[in-house]
């Protein structure tokens, strides 16, 4: 179950309990509130507060005071420029704190996106749950051959098989030795700060991340890219829905800007502007690396 039942009952006591306020609602964000959107096999994204909407960007572009005279195609206008443009500080001005529960793995991946605040269960003062990702069959794949940081060929039959139940089986044996390491049972248990040690990396952990848009749209780029590795994609994906509900406006933009647009190289721009004059390009005249040639093929196929 991805809340426990601690927590179902107190999502279900904040939301019997809505406060009047005076500042930027975002009604589309509004419904996501104590929602818990489930991810994976045990894990969820929740949105515990926001700040701003849509408004509030094109409010700190302007440096004015309300919404004043402009109209929201002026606005949505305002955020697609700012958006072309690498403009980043209006960004900054919305903020959105999530409560997310994830295998320890991917937590790994996500801290490098060091521009939150980030406050994560401990296992020094409190047990971890029994609760491991376990991949779906058609997750589990082999080695890419052209990509050492990334995934090949589904396994299947056996082969499939034979993973899982390792991942399984080591995974409840690792939890049973901690089990064992902190309990009682007649004499003094070992610290929970040390007997964490011994779970892996698939157990599951939770924490608070609070982050403002323009550091959120950074971390989206990359992890809703399908480059991105599939555990923490569907992280991204979860959040790019919310986000979409929340500041349609902006992410409107991000999406046609950052998640469908490209980045070119001084190189590239020079070969696309050779093939529009009807000069044939190749990876051997184009002055690129096959690495990125073929980086810049992939781009224009699409």
């Amino acid at each position: 179950m991805p809340l426990s039942p601690e927590q179902i009952r107190e999502i279900e006591e904040q939301r019997s309990t809505p406060q009047p306020t005076l500042r930027a609602v975002s009604p589309g964000m509004e419904k996501h509130l104590y929602t818990a959107h489930e991810v994976l096999d045990h894990g969820f994204v929740r949105v515990i507060d926001y700040m701003g909407d849509d408004a509030a960007i094109c409010q700190a572009a302007r440096v004015s005071y309300g919404k004043g005279t402009k109209s929201v195609q002026n606005d949505a206008g305002l955020i697609r420029y700012l958006m072309r443009h690498w403009h980043s500080t209006p960004f900054e001005m919305c903020e959105i704190k999530l409560h997310v529960k994830l295998p320890v793995f991917v937590a790994r991946q996500w801290i490098r996106h060091r521009t939150a605040n980030v406050n994560e269960y401990s296992a020094r003062y409190s047990i971890l749950d029994r609760e491991f990702y376990i991949p779906a069959p058609e997750h589990v794949a082999a080695q890419s051959v052209v990509n050492n940081q990334g995934r090949g060929a589904a396994l299947e039959g056996e082969e499939a098989a034979r993973v899982l139940e390792i991942l399984k089986t080591d995974s409840n044996r690792a939890y049973d030795h901690y089990e064992q390491m902190i309990s009682d049972d007649g004499q003094q248990g070992l610290a929970r700060e040390l007997a964490r040690m011994n779970l892996p990396a698939n157990i599951y952990t939770q924490w608070y991340w609070k982050v403002d848009l323009h550091n959120l749209f950074h971390f989206l780029r990359l992890r809703a890219d399908h480059h991105a590795q599939y555990e923490i994609r569907v992280y991204a994906d979860a959040i790019c829905n919310i986000v979409a509900d929340w500041v349609p406006a902006a992410y409107g933009a991000f999406e046609d800007y950052r998640l469908g647009g490209a980045n070119l190289s001084g190189r590239a721009m020079d070969c696309v502007r050779r093939m529009l004059k009807g000069e044939e390009v190749t990876q051997e005249n184009s002055g690129m690396s096959k690495g990125e040639w073929r980086e810049f093929e992939a781009e224009l196929k699409g």
